[in-house]
């Protein structure tokens, strides 16, 4: 690892404010296990979780929630799963996609190699999963079964939140 990168690794906020937003047309906050994943993943960091939501798969209520949470000054992070495949009801990539100032290639790209190599083999080309940033609001969108949410946090998320904050903290100040 570079020296660099450890540097800003070092000054990353090591806590980040969260919002979660499952997309599901059955889950519930009882039954949302990806959900529930991801809060335990955060928190066991030292992340906090600001809201939770669930919303249907619809393109307008998740475009609507992702603008009130990047919006929101207590949420510095939003983390989607679900809807992320290519059924006519997963819009959650388009939505999330229209929303996003900046694309963050490499996370959906990285997602699908582990995927591939580690996972599902060669279904993990049927992901959208997908990241950037709204402002200084990083998204992370990935798929809703728990084996992906499992992958995507602890290999991917987790591992760089405080480093995404720090690079999007560091030409403009939040608050």
């Amino acid at each position: 690892m570079s020296t660099s990168t450890e540097q800003h690794r070092r000054e990353a906020p090591s806590s980040v404010a969260c919002a979660i937003i499952t997309v599901s047309d059955t889950r519930t906050p009882e039954n949302d296990k990806s959900g529930q994943l991801i809060r335990q993943l955060l928190e066991e960091k030292g992340h906090t979780v600001a809201e939770y939501a669930i919303v249907r798969d619809e393109y307008e209520g998740i475009a609507n929630l992702l603008r009130a949470a990047s919006d929101n000054p207590r949420i510095e992070a939003v983390l989607l799963n679900g809807g992320t495949g290519i059924a006519g009801r997963d819009t959650t990539y388009e939505a999330v996609r229209d929303q996003l100032h900046k694309e963050m290639p490499g996370f959906g790209e990285i997602f699908r190699f582990l995927s591939f190599t580690e996972d599902i083999g060669s279904a993990a080309i049927l992901s959208r999963a997908i990241a950037g940033t709204i402002g200084t609001t990083a998204v992370f969108s990935m798929p809703g079964s728990t084996g992906a949410v499992r992958l995507a946090m602890t290999r991917l998320i987790v591992p760089e939140l405080g480093h995404v904050m720090r690079e999007l903290y560091k030409d403009q100040p939040r608050g």
